[in-house]
This record gives C-alpha cells, sequence and structure tokens, in this order.
C-alpha cells in the first residue's frame, strides 16, 4: 500500500518554520518602514505592523527589548528595525521578532523628551498655577545631588558664602545610570518626608545620554508631588531636561540654584544699613519738625494768656450748676405730690378700709335678699290659695255633697249602664261610705227600651 502523500497544517508550518531558522539571511535583519497598527500590552510587549508603499509585515517586540527603546512607537513614525524573521507556528505566518529600534530622522532621545514632554503638559504638570512658592528666609535646604564633583561643592559654597544662617543637608545621589532615577526619587522622597523649607535637585553639565534620568517620568512626578518647592539645576545653561519643566524654578546652573535659593549676606546687610539711615533721618525730621511745632504752639496767643482759655468754660459750668439746681428742685417737689396722691390712694385701699366697704355692702345684700324672699313667700301663698281653691270647686267630693256618687266595677268607674250586666257586683262611693250592691236589671233611658237582667 503507498504511503499517504498528505502533510498535516503542523507538520508543514514546522517544515517552513526550520527553513527559516536555518537561512542565514533571516537571522539577522535590518529593515526600514512605517510603524502602523501599534499595540502596546501591558506586559510591555509591542505588536505593530511595519510598511511602506508596497507591502506589509506583521512584527512583534517583546518588553526585555522594548525597555531599551528610549521613545514611545507610534503609529505613523518611520523607524530602522534589526530583528529576525521566523514563523509563527500558531497563526502560519511569519513576522519580524525586534530586538532594536530606532527612530528615523530625529534621534531617540530627542523624539523621547518630546513625546514626553506633550503627556506631561497635557496633564498639566508645567502649569503655573501649580508652581509653589520661596520663603524669603529658608532655614533648612535639602540638596539631591552627587555627593562628589563640581555641582555640590559649587551650592555649598554659595550657599555658605551668600546665607549661613541656613541649615545645608546633602541627599547623596545617583545622577547618572541605570539607577540614577530610582536613586533620584527616592532622594526626593525622603527629603519630603523632613521639615526643609527649599529642595535643590541637580548635577552637573554632560551629554544628553549623562542627564537622562532626569527626563524620565518616574523623576517628573516625583518632583510634581513634592511639598517642599525645588529648584532645578541640570546641567549647564544650555541644557533643557523635563525636571526643569517641573520644577518649581530653573536655575542655569547649581550655583544660580544657591543664590536663587537664600539672599545675600550683603545685600541684606546693605539693605539694613540703608533702613537704618533711613529711620534715623525720619526720626531727624520728625523731632525737628515736633521742636518747631512746640515752639509755635508756646509762643501763641492762647499759651500766653491761658485763663482766656478756661475763662468760657467757667460761665458755662455756673449755668449748668444752676440749671441743675432749679430742676432738681422741681423733680423733688414733683416726687413730693405724687407720693401724696399715692398715699391718700393707698389709704383708701388698707385692708380695714376694704372689709367695712365690703360689710356695708353685705348688709345691702342681706336686707334685699330677705325683702326678695318675703316676696317670693307671699306670691307663692297666693298662688297657693288660688290653686286649692281651684282644686276645691273641682273636687269630686264637693259633688258629692249635693247627693251624687261614684260608681265602680272592679276598681274601674263606672260611667255607662252599658258597662255592666244584671248581677254584677258593684261599689257605690258616696260622701260617707261605700254602698256594696249587686244589679238586679238595666234601665238605659235614652230610649225608653226596658231589657231584664
Amino acid at each position: 500500500m503507498a504511503a499517504d502523500p498528505y502533510l498535516s497544517v503542523k507538520a508543514l508550518t514546522k517544515y517552513i518554520k526550520k527553513k527559516f531558522d536555518v537561512d542565514p539571511h533571516l537571522r539577522d535583519v535590518y529593515v526600514k518602514g512605517e510603524l502602523s497598527n501599534v499595540k502596546i500590552h501591558t506586559s510591555g510587549h509591542i505588536y505593530f505592523t511595519l510598511k511602506d508603499d508596497a507591502s506589509r509585515l506583521p512584527a512583534v517586540m517583546f518588553s526585555a527589548n522594548a525597555k531599551a527603546v528610549k521613545f514611545k512607537p507610534e503609529s505613523g513614525m518611520t523607524v530602522l528595525i534589526r530583528g529576525d524573521v521566523n514563523v509563527y507556528e500558531a497563526s502560519g505566518q511569519y513576522q519580524l521578532y525586534t530586538q532594536s529600534m530606532q527612530s528615523d530622522g530625529i534621534g531617540d532621545y530627542y523624539l523621547a523628551f518630546e513625546q514626553l514632554k506633550e503627556k506631561l503638559a497635557k496633564e498639566g504638570l508645567f502649569n503655573a498655577a501649580h508652581k509653589k512658592a520661596f520663603p524669603r528666609f529658608p532655614k533648612r535646604i535639602a540638596v539631591v545631588t552627587a555627593p562628589t564633583g563640581a555641582a555640590v561643592r559649587d551650592i555649598c559654597i554659595t550657599l555658605n558664602r551668600r546665607y549661613p544662617l541656613a541649615h545645608v543637608v546633602i541627599y547623596p545621589t545617583l545622577v547618572q545610570g541605570a539607577q540614577a532615577t530610582q536613586s533620584i526619587v527616592q532622594s526626593i522622597q525622603a527629603a519630603n518626608q523632613k521639615d526643609y523649607d527649599v529642595l535643590i535637585v541637580g548635577r552637573g553639565g554632560g551629554s544628553i545620554e549623562d542627564l537622562w534620568s532626569f527626563n524620565e517620568e518616574a523623576v517628573a512626578r516625583a518632583i510634581y508631588q513634592s511639598r517642599i518647592p525645588i529648584i532645578s539645576a541640570i546641567g549647564h545653561e544650555t541644557d533643557t531636561t523635563i525636571a526643569d519643566f517641573v520644577s518649581d524654578l530653573r536655575a542655569p546652573t547649581p550655583t544660580a540654584a544657591a543664590e536663587l535659593a537664600v539672599p545675600s549676606k550683603a545685600e541684606l546687610l546693605d539693605r539694613l544699613l540703608n533702613y537704618r539711615s533711613g529711620m534715623y533721618r525720619t526720626t531727624a525730621n520728625a523731632i525737628a519738625r515736633e521742636k518747631a511745632s512746640l515752639e509755635r504752639l508756646t509762643t501763641s496767643f492762647p499759651l500766653a494768656y491761658p485763663d482766656r482759655l478756661y475763662r468760657p468754660f467757667i460761665e458755662r459750668v455756673e449755668r449748668a450748676t444752676e440749671s441743675l439746681r432749679r430742676e432738681t428742685f422741681q423733680q423733688f417737689n414733683y416726687a413730693r405730690e405724687r407720693y401724696k396722691n399715692l398715699d391718700k390712694q393707698l389709704a383708701t385701699r388698707t385692708p380695714e378700709s376694704r372689709i367695712r366697704q365690703s360689710a356695708l355692702e353685705l348688709d345691702a345684700l342681706k336686707k334685699r335678699i330677705d325683702q326678695l324672699a318675703a316676696l317670693a313667700v307671699r306670691d307663692n301663698t297666693q298662688q297657693l290659695t288660688s290653686a286649692m281653691r281651684t282644686l276645691d270647686a273641682l273636687s269630686p267630693l264637693k259633688i258629692m255633697d249635693r247627693g251624687y256618687s261614684i260608681t265602680y266595677k272592679d276598681d274601674k268607674v263606672i260611667k255607662s249602664v252599658e258597662q255592666v250586666e244584671a248581677g254584677d257586683r258593684l261599689s257605690i262611693s258616696m260622701k260617707d261610705g261605700v254602698l256594696k250592691t249587686t244589679v238586679s236589671e238595666r234601665i238605659l233611658t235614652s230610649e225608653g227600651e226596658r231589657q231584664d237582667g
């Protein structure tokens, strides 16, 4: 049976990859092109496409190599790349594995500088509103720089010469090399843990590579977050770094930074001498003016005849005294008369007088009550007598006196013969007693009829 001529996709891809691996022309290639679809992963890997007018090439740069790139790769940049070409087996496509990347046309350092400068400017780290004010007479000054070299020496000599009252503390710091960025940040943060009035961050001159630590984003943010006002003194006057833009004040040299941080002892002394001379002149002029004024006053007419000054006041006092006496007498008389009136009113309102008055009123009320009671008794007696007469006139007993009687059947008054039958037992009430009788017959007088019981 013949062998199967078909290969798997994986086998074919591995074969192609081995071809790429053994080809020396693909191991170390230099390619120039334009970046497109740049994606920077959180891990630090950079994925992009390198293209020209005719072709496109997928590419990747792992984080270990990407850390050496000074600028931030962006779509549209023309770059010079060194790397190797190989096959990515998972997708079966070849791609460029980038080992180094340089910008084409401008330097890597300059491009990285401009990119970071633009980024921090958009965030507002360079705004003047964030710049902190410096004290006029600082007491404690911190210096972040290398412990040896011309920069620290110039700063210390200048501070001691201009303002020896300030206490200076040096924070030994790496200002160049791979560990310089971290060292600068740590020194700034350590100084912020203490009570300093001014912080100088600087170093001597050098190439852009030597000064590059002061162009790192970490250093810029440490300066921005400092609560102590910072003077940057990095390199020479022509050198400009990101740290200069973020700092509260930039000095062209370390010596100039020390001069900006403190006042001049000689200038302060000259100013004090000028102030003292001015005070002497001002005091002498004031004394001369007051002396001349005193002489004018002592020779003036009022002081030559002082009695004429207080004469009008004596007359005013006399008039006021007389007016006070008169007003006091009037007030006294008014108060005395008012007292008399109140005393009279009080006499009429004593408890004894009130009791007598109430007793008189009580007697009058008793008499009035007696009169009203007698009148009420008389009226009620008359009404009772009249009612009794009327009742007596209407009483059945009165009628009985004339020979009338009242007939009852079972304790009910009989008003008609129709209420009884023959043989009924009746009671007849008369004036002087009661008769018990039995009905033998009933006679109706209205129609002249007779009906036996």
